[in-house]
């Protein structure tokens, strides 16, 4: 019994390691276009327009909301992965 306890507890941390690596992988490409296009990068993106706006102050209003649920949505589709491969889906 206690080698299974072991088995499930490695799985388990196995499964929330991957889980966080993944939270932070998501979350540093969103600082990353959130605070680097619409901050570091404004005044080289400002060379770019969509219609009219520049670029950088584009990201600054839309972009970065957009990154956002685009994240969201890898998120979701990447823990049903997850979840698959270490048996603890739905």
């Amino acid at each position: 019994m206690a080698n299974r306890r072991e088995i499930i507890s490695e799985s388990h941390r196995r499964y929330w390691r991957a889980n966080i690596r993944l939270i932070g992988v998501l979350l540093a490409i969103w600082a990353a276009v959130s605070f680097g296009c619409s901050i570091l990068f404004v005044e080289q993106l400002n060379a770019f327009t969509i219609g009219q706006l520049p670029l950088g102050f584009w990201f600054a209003q839309q972009g970065s909301i957009y990154v956002f649920v685009v994240l969201v949505f890898i998120y979701a589709w990447s823990m049903d992965r997850l979840d698959r491969k270490f048996g603890v889906a739905e």
